[in-house]
């Protein structure tokens, strides 16, 4: 079986591309930080379901706990597995902050850059003797970095750093046959930066060329394609699942 990590997997995109990668076979290590129950609930769901998944606490924005993930990773991998190496990493957690850029302070920007592009190059520096050969990797971006959105200037661009960073993994690591693509998700119901109301949600309905938001499960089955020979062909791209967001 081969089996991927999953940062922020306790709930919205993050959950939904694990459930949707235990469907096709995949087994999942899903990381939470500040919700261990919604975690162990989409791994009760995985197994529910005849998969396996376990939940390991991270803190993406914490560089220096990262060498000990890896060791409890490599520990799972044996205890759960019988594997030594992971087959995937999509780099998903994330937060938003909606400011305008006259008002973020230092703590909120670094906060931002911490988790959506110092923590991701970092994790990922940290998993890579994990991976296997011709293994792949998924950064989760966002359509802000190509539709300027007002208050949201910090984290469109650590997510236009880390869509940067992709390609540039896809060069460096090609000589192992891993492939790196990023996915950026449009308009999407969950609950980041605190979720849609009914006002909001129509206005992005508006401005989509398919008339509605995404669910977490459009991405996911995107990320899930990426992971497996559906995306074997597929390297250093950016792929936006947004239903024609502003075109």
């Amino acid at each position: 079986m081969d089996i991927i990590v999953i940062t922020g997997g306790s709930r919205g995109i993050g959950a939904s591309t694990a459930l949707e990668c235990a469907q096709r076979g995949l087994g999942t290590i899903l990381t939470c930080n500040r919700n261990p129950d919604a975690a162990q609930g989409v791994v009760r769901q995985i197994e529910d379901a005849g998969g396996k998944a376990v939940a390991l606490p991270l803190d993406v924005a914490d560089v220096s706990s990262f060498p000990a993930f890896r060791n409890a990773v490599e520990q799972v991998l044996a205890s759960t597995w019988g594997a030594t190496r992971l087959a995937g990493l999509v780099n998903n957690a994330g937060y938003g902050l909606y400011n305008p850029i006259e008002t973020v302070t230092e703590s909120e920007f670094n906060g931002l850059m911490n988790v959506h592009l110092k923590g991701p190059f970092f994790l990922t520096q940290t998993l890579l003797p994990l991976l296997r050969n011709g293994a792949s990797i998924v950064n989760l971006t966002s359509a802000t970095t190509r539709v300027a959105t007002a208050g949201v200037a910090p984290y469109a661009t650590f997510k236009g750093g880390l869509e940067v960073l992709t390609r540039y993994m896809a060069k460096e690591f090609s000589e192992r046959g891993i492939r790196v693509n990023s996915v950026s998700p449009g308009p999407i119901r969950t609950e980041l930066g605190g979720g849609l109301n009914a006002e909001f949600e129509a206005l992005l309905s508006s401005q989509t060329a398919l008339g509605r938001v995404g669910e977490p499960e459009d991405v996911a089955r995107a990320i899930a394609s990426l992971l497996t020979e559906d995306g074997g062909w597929i390297n250093a791209q950016n792929i936006e699942v947004a239903g024609g967001y502003v075109i």
